[in-house]
């Protein structure tokens, strides 16, 4: 079973109306969790996704304002004769053409189809400062067009990060108070001269300012909404495909269990046939009593994938949290690997009685299997009740997780895992009874094979954190590994934490 990573939950969050599950992603932990960190009922707590617009796009509106610009200099020149600082606005829009110039030559050195949220904050910037000093020099405030300081901040409301919206926002009411100030007489007919008051500049100012805020906070919401809306979708889609490869699993697991059972039974019988047939003391008893009980432990498991316990048994419904930790850690015990279980309740609280759910045993038995083949001696598996939450930590000390494996944890075979603990002390006990009847039948002593000729099977599918964690979040639980408390050798250890809404866990 491979290594599956996302951060470690913050434990002591339990207690208190206000507490959120908020992992903190450091660099040698991955956050792999499907699901969106949200707060109970709340908005998912997560940065805003928008990276700005491609400089592609950036070059394409600028070349749409500049022939704006230009058509409506020479309307007012060659056509309506207005006195225009003719050479002032030229030399503004070319300056807007030698930018958009160098923009097109970085285009073809990188790949302008990509968002880049800090170069479209510059570019709107430059903008910024065009049109305003295109503005001083055709009357400011009293130039109609003063309305289109308005379009780069609504651009960058609707795709880039606040921080980067709110100073292009001051950006432009630093320019309006500016114009207010400043700026040459509106250009006019020939031999008339418009004067409007400071009172209607103060008022078109303040319009500006007001149409700023009001279209980015409108951009900006609509923006927000809009990536909930594909958060959610991404996150449904990511949901549906691990169920449906749990499903096509499911499949395949029926399928073994249906034709695993014949070839079982087979075992069973050679077993029983050659445990009958030899001295109750002898090696070949030894190695005939060890496939029956492996043999018997197959089918416990086939059975169990198959069937739901929980269903028509009181006892299985209703159990202590304790009661079903040892159950789980069972089947792994009696090897070369100290795996001991604890519960912690708050003073004056009694251990909970939890439902006992199929996924919930078979998730957190992969779990702990796993962290018996990676550990180097001893398995911990701690259970917490607290007011609000039920978390499970199993916690080994092993090496920790590969960063190679890191990146692809979770995904079907993905896999990290040695030949397991278990599998080298079932190869053990096969080698050391081999050697006993070896030494009974010629007199002397013999060389055992070595392991990796007898091991029942090398490595893993890379399937099982995938089951279980998709098992355990059916159940509603919220899966996080991190790094344990440091093991011999300088092994860091591993970390799995499983934490439960109390009323999803508690019978």
């Amino acid at each position: 079973m491979e290594r599956r990573g996302i951060v470690s939950p913050d434990e002591g969050a339990d207690s208190g109306a206000g507490a959120v599950y908020r992992p903190v992603v450091s660099s040698s932990e991955a956050s792999l969790s499907s699901q969106p960190l949200v707060a109970p009922g709340g908005r998912p707590g997560l940065p805003r996704r928008s990276r700005g617009l491609s400089l592609r796009t950036l070059i394409i509106l600028r070349w749409l304002a500049i022939a704006g610009q230009t058509a409506t200099v020479i309307v007012l020149v060659a056509g309506l004769h207005f006195p225009l600082p003719l050479w002032e606005c030229l030399a503004v829009i070319f300056a807007s053409v030698v930018v958009n110039l160098i923009a097109m030559s970085r285009l073809r050195q990188v790949d302008g189809r990509l968002p880049d949220g800090r170069l479209t904050a510059i570019h709107l910037g430059f903008d910024i400062l065009q049109l305003t000093a295109l503005l001083a020099f055709t009357g400011g405030l009293e130039n109609p067009f003063c309305l289109l300081l308005v379009a780069p901040v609504t651009v960058a409301a609707a795709s880039l990060p606040g921080r980067q919206a709110l100073f292009l926002g001051l950006l432009v009411l630093i320019a309006t108070i500016a114009l207010f100030f400043w700026s040459m007489p509106l250009p006019w007919q020939a031999g008339t001269k418009l004067e409007l008051p400071a009172l209607y500049r103060f008022g078109i100012g303040l319009a500006l300012v007001t149409g700023v805020v009001f279209t980015a906070a409108y951009a900006w919401r609509v923006a927000a909404e809009a990536e909930t809306l594909e958060l959610a979708l991404a996150t449904t889609q990511d949901v549906l495909q691990r169920e449906q490869r749990l499903a096509a699993l499911g499949g395949l697991a029926a399928a073994a269990a249906h034709e695993l059972g014949t070839p079982l039974a087979t075992i069973q019988v050679v077993a029983k046939e050659l445990l009958r047939a030899s001295p109750p003391d002898g090696a070949v008893a030894e190695d005939a009593r060890l496939l029956l009980s492996q043999a018997d432990r197959c089918r416990d498991i086939l059975k169990r994938l198959s069937t739901r316990p929980e269903d028509g048994d009181q006892l299985y419904v209703d159990i202590g949290l304790k009661a079903l930790l040892n159950e789980v850690v069972e089947p792994h015990e009696g090897f070369d690997i100290a795996i001991t279980v604890s519960v912690e309740t708050p003073p004056g609280v009694e251990e909970p009685r939890v439902k006992r759910f199929a996924e919930v045993v078979h998730g957190l038995s992969a779990i702990v299997e796993n962290a018996a083949d990676f550990a180097a001696s001893s398995v911990r598996v701690e259970g917490r009740a607290g007011e609000r939450w039920i978390t499970v930590t199993v916690i080994d000390d092993g090496p920790g997780f590969a960063p190679d494996i890191l990146p692809r944890l979770g995904e079907p075979y993905v896999t990290s895992r040695p030949n397991s603990k278990t599998r080298q002390a079932v190869a053990k006990q096969l080698a050391a009874a081999r050697d006993a009847s070896r030494n009974v039948k010629k007199g002397r002593p013999v060389v055992a094979p070595p392991l990796a000729e007898i091991a029942p099977s090398q490595g893993g599918m890379g399937l099982g954190f995938f089951i279980a964690r998709t098992l355990l979040e059916r159940t509603g639980g919220q899966v996080a590994v991190g790094h344990g408390d440091g093991g011999p050798g300088g092994n860091r250890g591993a970390r799995v934490t499983i934490r439960w809404p109390r009323e999803a866990l508690e019978a």
